[in-house]
């Protein structure tokens, strides 16, 4: 599974749909639509929380049919598309890869999402520190015959994202997109523990800078979330990565121990 160029935008709940994909397909190779509660429980935590704060998200009537309409209207934009689900079960999950892979789109299991509503339920984060039915959750969205993405969070207590990468890619996971936080060593670790993964970097990236330090890591390639609506952010990540690309046969790959420390960014992506 590859992303060209190596830039993708990351799922936005309430924001990210064919349209929002279509405004970035100038400058990103991929773009994560949703996320998107596929079942009855999901979909009544994602109710929760849109009652209790001001939150915006997706709440279609049918979300297979929804995502079916979504992929189908980005059939002639230049972007490899996919889809951040949340579900808390597997039937769900293989109806939805089934919809991607008619669209030759990516299926996003969320890890992700740290809203008590979704992890009470047994979604998003919550998947971190249950790996058996995470490894079950991957296993069958990649029966669907479509490519899978796993999106996790790092700083979650207890979970080591090397064992993580490494027991979604032997379920059949192709990639594992990482929201690195405060921890950008992850990025290595992830990739070390699971070198045949595709591996996205996400948190932060907003320039040179930041997408040197995690293309260094060893990542495959970068997301931008909260600016993804911004062109001016997309030209210069853009810019960036294609700098990177255009001298990487001569760089060699830097270490966790040798990368030089992480600058202090202006902002932080907002939890998703």
């Amino acid at each position: 599974m590859g992303i060209d160029p190596p830039l993708a935008l990351a799922s936005l709940s309430g924001e990210a749909d064919a349209d929002w994909a279509r405004a970035g397909s100038e400058h990103a190779g991929a773009a994560f639509l949703g996320g998107i509660a596929l079942d009855a429980e999901s979909r009544d935590a994602v109710r929760e929380m849109v009652a209790d704060r001001d939150r915006t998200e997706f709440l279609p009537a049918d979300p297979i049919a929804w995502i079916d309409r979504q992929l189908a209207a980005l059939a002639d934009t230049p972007i490899r598309p996919a889809v951040n689900v949340r579900a808390t079960g597997t039937a769900p999950l293989r109806a939805a890869g089934e919809a991607c892979a008619g669209h030759d789109a990516i299926l996003e299991v969320n890890a992700h999402c740290r809203q008590a509503e979704l992890c009470g339920v047994g979604c998003g984060e919550a998947l971190l520190s249950d790996t058996e039915r995470l490894i079950e959750y991957v296993a069958a969205a990649s029966d669907a015959d479509c490519d899978v993405s796993v999106k996790v969070r790092a700083e979650v207590d207890g979970v080591d994202l090397g064992r993580t990468a490494r027991a979604v890619a032997d379920a059949g996971a192709d990639a594992v997109h990482v929201d690195a936080m405060d921890s950008e060593g992850v990025v290595a670790l992830a990739k070390d523990a699971a070198p045949e993964l595709v591996v996205i970097a996400n948190n932060g990236v907003r320039d040179r800078a930041t997408v040197r330090e995690y293309l260094a890591a060893g990542a495959d390639a970068v997301s931008v979330g909260r600016l993804s609506d911004d062109p001016r952010v997309l030209r210069r990540v853009r810019a960036a990565v294609d700098g990177w690309v255009a001298g990487d046969a001569s760089r060699p790959r830097e270490t966790r121990e040798s990368r030089e420390p992480r600058e202090i960014r202006d902002t932080r992506e907002v939890s998703r």
